[in-house]
């Protein structure tokens, strides 16, 4: 039996009791989210099952012929145009009004339609008229000389067959490996699924990643939106090859054992009228808000009317497709803060629960997000959910059975934008370290949380990476394995104690961006008007980590090395860590983690020697540090080396403590050893 809402309430107010002055208002807001699952549902069917409307609208073959629905409530008459007439309207393909609430329908003979057929809509409304690409339309493609975009009839001979059906996520800490696959070749030019599938899910699973989180993939018809203006939300995009191709690319990642999570963003659409849903039927409100409220001015797009039930019906059945059709492992939802309030969170800032109550709150747009997770774990109940926020809206993470929104995980959008702060604002000698631990630590616990350094938010031109703000132009010049340069020595030391010390940190999972991994030189610029339309940038160059004789090699071993450490110790799974030491002064943080000892010094040029860490007693071994010589390092740390704890009463008032080296910019790792080993 579902809880009651009251009852979940009670469950929030234990988690969170600042909660507390906000009681009435989450009573009313889990009511009308049951409320408006039986709405939906009118007591006949799952959710889940309400959300099929992928079977129900759009082109498809059954029982010999081709049915193909729309909703357009303010049409007055709908034609298919196309190859198969000529691209002039003809009565013989024009679609009947089957019901009031404005669903219209056509059904063809088999041989009327080929598969490779172009076609769209052309839709007349009361003063006007215009074409339209349908919009549950699962394949769209562009015209490489027109640039005009079409529907697709897609019905090859032999469907494609999956070779691991069956594959389900390992439960395990989360590893993702954020990744667009058009720019993630070498070459200046737009990569392809089945590119991707030969040459990167390899170097994945080679890192140790565990989940590959794609980007762009929704059709979009502006390639620089970097796949966040959608068109067509149930088309896998074109540019980068087929359906087919991409099924292939998600079979192979799972043969890998690696899931395969998309970003899905339901957070706005593109303005773009023909491509897209905007005044699709004539009215610029069908799919989204009527008034000033339907655009999203900073963004140029088109923002969503969360509380109509043909677009609850549109996006939840979103949701189910991708799982269905292309049997991806979850979602991460885009630009969510933009959703959940009527300012989009822009020049917001969260300093109080009240934000979070008050008339901004889109409480439609929450309970749509409630039940797009319901869905999405009721059809796959290993599938993960991600939420992109960065107000902090407290419930996101939570399961609906303890009243929350039923994200898997939040990520922690404020640990790279603190990064950023200390390396742009601040110099080496000035961070402070109980600044920097309370941002590396800084979550809800009862909510599961993915950190990360850099995404491709930090890639992106216009702002840096942490390397680039690391080095900058001597990347260009000193990057051989035999010339010293004290810029890059600095960079190569901060970037793995950067990624080392918030991977370590991080709650539950960890994300790294496409190439960030072995420090990528370059930032990411799309085809524009603004660069003449270039690829140069719009690329990633895996040659400079593939050359021995550069240095990037050892910031992808090291990357490669954390994880492997990671997976064995199931670090991750091990929420409790617990501070040994914080000094600002001598710029050190020492902390325990399932066992495992982390020691850092970021001081720019003092080391230490006989450093008092205080511990259990026995003795421990290093097993990773970053000034190892394999790394880049200096190697100024004996490989392997055994230390054993020490009573001293001036140093640890009596307690059992280590005394070790600490070299300056260098972060270790010491495991301790079992007593009964020799």
């Amino acid at each position: 039996m579902q809880p009651s809402p009251a009852d979940l309430v009670t469950k929030l107010l234990a988690s969170d009791p600042y909660l507390k002055p906000y009681e009435n208002a989450l009573l009313r807001r889990i009511q009308k989210t049951h409320e408006t699952e039986a709405w939906l549902t009118q007591g006949e069917m799952s959710l889940e099952d309400f959300a099929s409307g992928h079977e129900y609208f759009g082109l498809h073959f059954k029982n010999n012929q081709w049915i193909f629905r729309e909703w357009a409530p303010n049409a007055t008459a709908i034609y298919i145009i196309g190859d198969i007439t000529d691209w002039q309207e003809k009565k013989a393909f024009a679609l009947e009004r089957i019901n009031d609430q404005g669903v219209w329908e056509i059904r063809l003979d088999s041989e009327t339609m080929d598969h490779g057929d172009l076609y769209r809509l052309r839709m007349h409304w009361s003063g006007g008229s215009g074409d339209r690409i349908p919009a549950y339309a699962r394949r769209v493609v562009q015209d490489a000389d027109t640039l005009i975009f079409n529907a697709q009839v897609w019905r090859p001979t032999v469907p494609y067959q999956w070779q691991h059906p069956a594959f389900r996520r390992r439960d395990e800490a989360v590893l993702v490996y954020e990744a667009h696959v058009g720019m993630a070749q070498d070459a200046a030019k737009v990569g392809t699924y089945r590119e991707f599938l030969d040459n990167i899910i390899p170097r994945i699973v080679a890192s140790g990643y565990n989940t590959l989180q794609l980007m762009a993939i929704p059709e979009h018809p502006y390639y620089g939106s970097f796949g966040y203006h959608v068109s067509s939300f149930f088309a896998a995009s074109s540019r980068f090859g087929t359906p087919e191709d991409f099924k292939a690319l998600i079979d192979n990642a799972h043969a890998a054992g690696v899931a395969v999570i998309i970003d899905i963003v339901h957070s706005h659409a593109v303005s773009n009228q023909v491509e897209g849903l905007s005044h699709f039927d004539g009215t610029p409100h069908l799919y989204f808000h009527d008034g000033p409220r339907g655009d999203h001015v900073a963004w140029d797009s088109r923002c969503f009317d969360y509380g109509k039930l043909p677009v609850i019906h549109f996006l939840l059945s979103n949701c189910r497709y991708w799982l269905d059709e292309f049997k991806v492992d979850g979602f991460r939802f885009d630009g969510i803060t933009s959703m959940l309030y009527t300012h989009h969170g822009l020049g917001t800032a969260f300093t109080s629960y009240a934000d979070y109550f008050n008339a901004n709150v889109d409480e439609d747009a929450l309970i749509y997000l409630t039940l797009a997770n319901k869905v999405v774990h009721a059809v796959r109940s290993d599938a993960i959910t991600i939420a992109e926020d960065i107000s902090g809206m407290p419930g996101l993470a939570l399961p609906a059975s303890d009243g929350g929104c039923g994200f898997d995980y939040r990520f922690a959008m404020g640990v790279p934008d603190y990064w950023i702060k200390l390396l742009k604002d601040t110099r080496d000698d000035e961070w402070h370290m109980g600044g920097l631990w309370h941002e590396l630590t800084n979550r809800r616990e009862e909510e599961k949380t993915i950190s990360y350094a850099e995404s491709h938010d930090q890639a992106l031109v216009g702002d840096k990476t942490i390397i680039f703000r690391l080095i900058d132009a001597e990347m260009y010049a000193h990057m051989s394995i035999d010339d010293d340069n004290l810029t890059v020595d600095r960079g190569l030391a901060l970037h793995k104690m950067i990624r080392l010390i918030t991977l370590a940190t991080a709650a539950n999972g960890y994300l790294n961006f496409m190439g960030n991994e072995f420090g990528h030189p370059e930032w990411i610029d799309f085809p524009r008007q603004g660069n003449d339309w270039s690829y140069h940038h719009a690329r990633r160059q895996w040659r400079l980590v593939d050359d021995s004789h550069l240095k990037y090699r050892f910031l992808y071993d090291f990357d490669k090395a954390m994880l492997r450490l990671v997976r064995k110790a199931k670090l991750l799974e091990h929420s409790n860590i617990r501070l040994l030491s914080e000094h600002s002064g001598d710029k050190t943080i020492v902390f325990e983690r399932a066992g495992l000892v982390f020691a850092f010094n970021f001081h720019p040029t003092q080391s230490y020697s006989d450093y008092p860490i205080m511990v259990e007693d026995g003795r421990y071994q290093m097993i990773l540090d970053s000034d190892a010589v394999e790394f880049g390092g200096h190697e100024r740390l004996v490989p392997n080396q055994e230390h054993i704890t020490q009573t001293n009463a001036l140093h640890s008032a009596g307690r059992p403590s280590l005394h070790i080296y600490m070299p300056n910019r260098t972060g270790i790792v010491l495991q301790p050893i079992p007593k009964d080993c020799p």
